[in-house]
């Protein structure tokens, strides 16, 4: 639980992997700096945006008890608070999915690598001189 603007100032990857390798995967607040919440999009960080009196609320009920955990169910978009009490989410679709399937830049490209291979083909028989040992 964060307060408003988490991340703010922090654009660069490094604030997202010190998080995710301390073991974070959400982290929840009323706003985000838009810089840093693609790049927690991008390297498996969710962020929840939630009403800044319901992240407070959830704040107040973790700290009065020691232990007490906070559950998310990104599929379901729903988090589910100390209290039981069971909240919705919004998130970008493409956002989620990735987040959800584990794809990063690079494994969204690999995607359609059969794709890109018969591109390589043709291009090789189209532009031969490009391929080394070919022109």
């Amino acid at each position: 639980m964060s307060d408003r603007n988490f991340g703010c100032g922090s654009s660069r990857e490094g604030a997202v992997y010190a998080l995710v390798d301390g073991g974070f995967r959400c982290v929840v607040a009323p706003s985000f700096g838009d810089i840093f919440a693609a790049n927690a999009a991008k390297n498996g960080l969710l962020t929840v945006t939630l009403p800044e009196d319901t992240v407070a609320l959830l704040r107040r009920q973790l700290q009065a008890t020691p232990g007490a955990t906070v559950t998310v169910d990104l599929p379901a978009q729903s988090l589910t608070g100390p209290d039981g009490r069971a909240l919705s989410f919004a998130i970008d679709p493409f956002k989620k999915d990735c987040l959800v399937e584990g794809l990063d830049d690079v494994a969204l490209t690999l995607r359609h690598q059969d794709a890109i291979d018969a591109f390589d083909r043709e291009d090789a028989v189209r532009r031969s001189w490009v391929v080394p040992g070919r022109g």
